[in-house]
């Protein structure tokens, strides 16, 4: 690393220690030529894929769209945004895991299907109608009928 003050080429790490909960590392450094000591953080760099639409097109990884997606089958339902933000992590977590620089639309929407059933069961049925297309009340009633009764806040009974 470069010296902010002198930009000589070395310096040397006097202190590193873990920060945001284990996801980066703070590191203190000192410049060997002028001796100033700064501060950097490093964090690794996993990049969301590209999602391949059903049609074949692909396009960047929008956040804002599944936020929303899953904020609209939620909406009217008890659960708290706490809830929503850490199923949303889970999910970025999941596709960042997967280590591919392009993944199917379809993971995703299982993927969201899969976080808003522990969630809500209402808002998993919504979720469900519109990604699986429901043509007629029997879809629905097959998707109620293969979920297990969840215990808690938000569950079919």
């Amino acid at each position: 690393m470069h010296c902010p003050f002198c930009k000589a080429e070395d310096t040397k790490v006097i202190d590193s220690r873990l920060v945001a909960e284990g996801d980066q590392i703070r590191r203190r450094r000192e410049c060997t030529s002028c001796g100033e000591r700064f501060t950097t953080f490093e964090t690794a760099e996993l990049v969301i894929p590209r999602v391949i639409k059903s049609d074949g097109t692909r396009q960047p990884f929008d956040e804002g769209k599944l936020r929303n997606g899953m904020l609209h089958s939620l909406q009217k339902r008890p659960v708290s945004m706490e809830r929503i933000d850490a199923a949303l992590n889970h999910i970025l977590h999941r596709l960042r895991a997967t280590g591919e620089r392009e993944v199917k639309s379809r993971l995703i929407g299982e993927l969201v299907m899969a976080e808003l059933k522990q969630l809500d069961s209402v808002a998993y049925v919504r979720f469900a109608s519109v990604y699986r297309d429901f043509q007629d009340v029997n879809a629905f009633r097959a998707e109620i009928d293969s979920l297990d009764t969840l215990p808690g806040e938000g569950g079919i009974r």
